[in-house]
């Protein structure tokens, strides 16, 4: 079949009918309208109290502390951990940057370490080699629609000591060998900021299984206020020497997740019901490889649908980029996701002095020149337009492949 960059026919004769993202619905514009006319617009109110009781209990968590959004979590409970300078934060090579920086915020050195080739997710040996008597935690990034290691990771570091901290940025939903994501290590941050799998513009959270930890992050994110405190009252302050932030959310924020919430079961069901069925056909196309979900995952989140390319799998002249280009023109998507591993991102600007590369070989391999990605709502079509998304791939790879 001639492709449809070369003059053919496209698979999708029509635009994918992909639903639009993030979600929006009559009801919470009228609860968002209702905020507005009250006035009581931020400061432990009603919906953000509401939203820490019922994302806690969802999760399985102690408790839940949101804030404004999910770069500041990571900070947060960095700080709620001791880590500050001197000390090493290890991480994976393949995340968003905010991941490595967040430890510089703190002073302490983030040290990269290297990504597993299936599910592009933090490499526990990598990371076992990687500990020094520096090493005050860990995080490990839940990425895209895999989980990390986490029976791997965890008795590593309670063996040295280590803090976990689990970046579920991209994990609103999933479940590993039965708990939730983010319940797993010591702290889990989340994030909602306007792409995410529950989005609200910007906004995140922090859950833990310590009612301790929780209410030292519900102080520090709260100018040291007592959890659920009205303001200008106080109530015990909070102990001498834990110097607190004001990284407070707002009530319109807390009542758009309110309703998501209702949802998430659901949606997160359904985008892993349509990857099964995506990954099986496509991992059957030779030079294509799916990121593999989560060892254990007892439910898979998703934020992004990965697919990796062999370029040794292409005929002479054909690369990534024109296999992207052929894909869209068949009216599938495929882009690139960041534009490289954290450290070679165009908004990382942290000093080679002050972080630690200690191992990145997979990453370097994968990201740059074999790294596909679909956004979620790829995964919430009909089975008809499921179906024609992959026979984009087969199409395509049917044409570039030796």
């Amino acid at each position: 079949m001639k492709l449809a960059i070369d003059g053919g026919k496209p698979v999708f004769e029509k635009p994918a009918a992909l639903p639009p993202w993030p979600p929006v619905d009559p009801e919470t514009a009228e609860t968002l309208k209702e905020i507005y006319l009250g006035r009581k617009w931020s400061f432990y109110g009603p919906n953000e109290v509401e939203f820490n009781k019922l994302f806690a209990e969802y999760t399985g968590a102690a408790g839940c502390t949101m804030m404004a959004n999910g770069t500041v979590t990571l900070e947060m409970a960095l700080l709620a951990l001791g880590v500050g300078p001197g000390d090493e934060v290890i991480v994976p090579a393949h995340t968003w940057l905010a991941t490595g920086e967040a430890v510089v915020y703190r002073g302490a050195t983030p040290v990269v370490v290297d990504i597993e080739s299936d599910t592009l997710c933090m490499d526990p040996e990598r990371f076992e080699e990687a500990i020094t008597p520096k090493t005050k935690a860990v995080i490990p990034v839940h990425l895209f629609g895999s989980m990390a290691d986490m029976d791997r990771i965890i008795p590593i570091a309670r063996k040295h000591g280590i803090a976990v901290i689990e970046d579920c940025a991209h994990a609103h939903g999933g479940i590993w060998d039965g708990k939730h994501v983010g319940t797993i290590g010591d702290i889990g941050s989340f994030s909602f900021q306007q792409s995410k799998t529950m989005a609200s513009g910007e906004g995140g959270a922090c859950i833990t299984g310590s009612e301790e930890l929780s209410e030292t992050l519900g102080r520090l994110s709260h100018i040291g206020y007592q959890y659920a405190a009205k303001q200008g009252q106080a109530g015990t302050p909070p102990p001498v020497g834990l110097i607190c932030r004001n990284y407070r959310v707002t009530e319109f924020q807390a009542a758009i997740l309110l309703s998501q919430l209702k949802h998430l079961k659901a949606d997160t069901e359904l985008r892993a019901k349509n990857a099964e069925f995506i990954r099986k056909r496509l991992n059957a196309i030779p030079g294509l490889q799916v990121q593999a979900p989560g060892k254990k995952a007892t439910l898979q989140s998703y934020y992004n649908f990965c697919i990796m390319l062999d370029p040794a799998s292409l005929r002479p002249g054909i690369d990534k980029k024109k296999v992207q280009e052929a894909l869209w023109a068949e009216g599938a998507s495929a882009g690139s996701g960041w534009t490289g591993v954290m450290y070679r991102q165009k908004l990382w600007s942290v000093p080679e002095n002050m972080f630690r590369i200690a191992s990145c070989e997979n990453a370097e391999r994968i990201v740059p020149d074999r790294l596909m990605a679909s956004n979620l709502n790829w995964l919430m079509l009909s089975e008809e337009e499921t179906e024609l998304y992959c026979q984009a791939f087969e199409k395509v790879m049917a044409a570039y492949s030796k």
